[in-house]
């Protein structure tokens, strides 16, 4: 699945071809997403220019003079810039063509990915409007870990996984930060000190970043707008690495299930 920095990456990738461009029309080849895109979609938008793009959470936001797109990648969806007279392929569900001759082409094999319409306010959108702080923001640092951990039973691991404390640290980012801060994942959220915290914020940022600048983690098959895979995968510690050595002390990295997650840790390294 597509996490923060793959979102990030592909909102980068596409953003100087839609920024400022007009929508020509919207060409919906299936609306069977995860919520059935609008009829009459291309009605609505057509003719819309581009103010803006943005990200919020796993999100992305296609400001226009018309409304707004709302759309997510769900478990397999990318988005790539292409010709807008390129033949598509069986699972190019939604094409945006663009005034230039481009259009950004979203393709999602599973259909688990969505591409909604709003007039609203886009942070009070039922989609968004609980969701917890950005962690690349000045609002997320260790002290807001620790007080929403307070109390909490739950494992540490899935503790940072929840959106509602903090957006965009998925299942790989979340095992790789837990690893250089050497946390264990399984650990009570609400046993974990105020230090630790500290640490595991700034970790998660850590590695969050590094791996936007990597152009984020192909393990199945995301590619970015271009097409290219990202990098983040030869720089993984713990995830996906079962049985191999610590890059650390030697143990075997072990997996463990969380949450219906599996998780990677060293039990040397992180306690």
């Amino acid at each position: 699945m597509p996490e923060l920095p793959e979102v990030e990456t592909t909102l980068r990738g596409i953003q100087p071809y839609l920024q400022n461009q007009c929508i020509k029309n919207i060409i919906v080849r299936d609306r069977r997403l995860r919520w059935p895109v609008q009829a009459d979609l291309d009605q609505t938008m057509s003719g819309a220019l581009v103010k803006e793009l943005k990200r919020r959470s796993k999100y992305i936001f296609v400001i226009t003079s018309h409304g707004s797109l709302i759309i997510h990648l769900g478990m397999s969806g990318s988005l790539r810039v292409v010709d807008a007279d390129l033949q598509a392929g069986k699972h190019d569900h939604v094409d945006l063509v663009l005034s230039s001759g481009k259009a950004v082409r979203f393709h999602d094999p599973r259909r688990f990915g969505c591409v909604l319409w709003t007039d609203e306010d886009l942070a009070l959108h039922p989609l968004i409007k609980h969701l917890g702080p950005e962690p690349l923001s000045s609002d997320f640092d260790g002290e807001l870990l620790y007080s929403r951990s307070r109390g909490r039973q739950l494992a540490v691991k899935n503790f940072i996984m929840d959106a509602k404390v903090v957006v965009g640290v998925g299942n790989i980012y979340a095992s790789e930060s837990l690893f250089r801060a050497g946390i264990d994942p399984r650990r009570s959220a609400g046993k974990i000190s105020k230090k630790r915290y500290i640490e595991l914020a700034k970790k998660i940022r850590e590695t969050l970043i590094r791996s936007i600048e990597l152009g984020g983690t192909t393990l199945r098959d995301f590619v970015n707008p271009e097409g290219a895979p990202g990098y983040f995968e030869q720089t993984l510690l713990v995830y996906g690495r079962t049985n191999q050595l610590c890059q650390q002390c030697d143990s075997a990295i072990r997996q463990v299930v969380l949450g219906q997650r599996s998780s990677f840790y060293c039990p040397t390294c992180q306690r």
